[in-house]
Formats: structure tokens, C-alpha cells, sequence
């Protein structure tokens, strides 16, 4: 899976959420990451989220996919992530 994002982009997350896509493509290799669909933002294509545990925590990556590729456009230490996160693996153990 070949992962890439537009560097604006990149530098407006790091500067709005602090954390760059380099860190966040590290959320896919999780895995127990989650998969979840952005039913607020797919409306011209199908935009998801990876939940996943990196080393500084766990993170929310906002994505879509082209073909084989994975397109990044956000990522942040969201609470809404880490309790879904949580939530599911509390359930599972």
C-alpha cells in the first residue's frame, strides 16, 4: 500500500494538530487499528479513518483511497479516536 498525502497540507495539520503524516502513516501499521467510515465528509468520494496506536498515543488519520494508493488529508490526537479505540478493545478483552 503506497501512502501519500499533498505537503501543504501536511504542514497546515502539523501546524493546526501537531502532528505531521509522517507520524500518522504509522497508525496503518497497528494491527488493531479501526477502520471507520467519515459519513459527515464522503460525499464525492468515500473518506475514512484509521484508528490506531502509534507510539505517542493513539491516533485518527482522516484518508481516502485512489486506486492502490492511500491518501492522507488529516490526523490529530482526536478523544473521539482514542474512545473508539478504547471502547472496542475494552469490549474484546
Amino acid at each position: 500500500m503506497k501512502i501519500e498525502w499533498d505537503e501543504k497540507k501536511n504542514l497546515y495539520n502539523q501546524r493546526k494538530h501537531g502532528m505531521s503524516f509522517e507520524q500518522a502513516r504509522r497508525a496503518f501499521e497497528d494491527p488493531n487499528r479501526i477502520i471507520v467510515k467519515d459519513v459527515t465528509h464522503s460525499i464525492s468520494e468515500t473518506r475514512l479513518y484509521c484508528i490506531g496506536r502509534i507510539h505517542e498515543g493513539i491516533v485518527m488519520v482522516r484518508y481516502t483511497e485512489r486506486g492502490d494508493r492511500v491518501r492522507i488529508f488529516g490526523a490529530g490526537f482526536w478523544r473521539k479516536g482514542r474512545r473508539i479505540y478504547e471502547k472496542t478493545y475494552k469490549e474484546h478483552h
